[in-house]
């Protein structure tokens, strides 16, 4: 028998995608610095398991701004270039939230 989700375990489709979005973008910018996951996770004094699931947008709500500033220390960049967001972004996630049932 499967197991009931509870409340905590079911995470808002449209944080989802900004946690998707934030993780790709940390993606992009660590393998433009030629970072591996594992410099990364070093510099930014978090596991390596944890970056890969945060770069795969499966870290769930328990992102921390704490965490974020660490990582975009670990970049050498400005916390505000993982966490602001184009028009065109935004209107991909109303596209993809739109083609989501429920």
């Amino acid at each position: 028998m499967e197991k009931a989700k509870k409340s905590s375990d079911i995470v808002d489709p449209r944080k989802q995608i900004l946690f998707k979005q934030i993780g790709a973008k940390i993606a992009y910018y660590r393998t433009l610095r030629e970072l591996s996951q594992k410099e990364l996770a070093k510099r930014s004094c978090i596991s390596e398991s944890t970056l890969s699931r945060i770069e795969r947008g499966q870290y769930n709500d328990n992102l921390s701004l704490s965490m974020l500033i660490d990582i975009a220390d670990g970049l050498q960049i400005d916390l505000t270039l993982l966490v602001t967001f184009s028009e065109m972004e935004k209107q991909m996630w109303w596209h993809k939230l739109s083609d989501t049932p429920g």
